[in-house]
C-alpha cells in the first residue's frame, strides 16, 4: 500500500469516536487497497467531515450533501462490519 493510502488507513482508525474508528478503520483496511485514485480522493474527502455526520450519511439518518453522494459512500453504506476480534 502506498504511503497516502497507508496515512489514509492510520486516520480512518483515529476519527475522534469509537464507533466512526470501527468502521472507517476496518472499511478502509479492507477496501482501501483496491480503490482507484479518484476514490481515495473522495474517500479522503469524507474524512474531513465530522464523525456523527459521516454516520448519519451512512446509516441514512440524513441526506449526504452531493459532493459526498457517490461510489465511496455507497461502498460504506453497503459495507458489513465484523468484529473480528471476538
Amino acid at each position: 500500500m502506498d504511503d497516502r493510502r497507508k496515512r489514509l488507513l492510520f486516520r480512518s482508525n483515529h476519527t475522534g469516536m469509537k464507533e466512526t474508528d470501527l468502521l472507517l478503520g476496518s472499511f478502509a483496511a479492507a477496501r482501501l487497497a483496491a480503490m482507484n485514485e479518484a476514490q481515495v480522493d473522495r474517500f479522503e474527502a469524507l474524512l474531513e467531515e465530522p464523525d456523527p455526520d459521516i454516520l448519519s450519511w451512512i446509516y441514512g439518518r440524513a441526506a449526504a450533501p452531493a459532493r459526498h453522494d457517490n461510489d465511496v459512500l455507497d461502498m460504506l453504506k453497503s459495507f458489513k462490519y465484523y468484529d473480528l476480534k471476538n
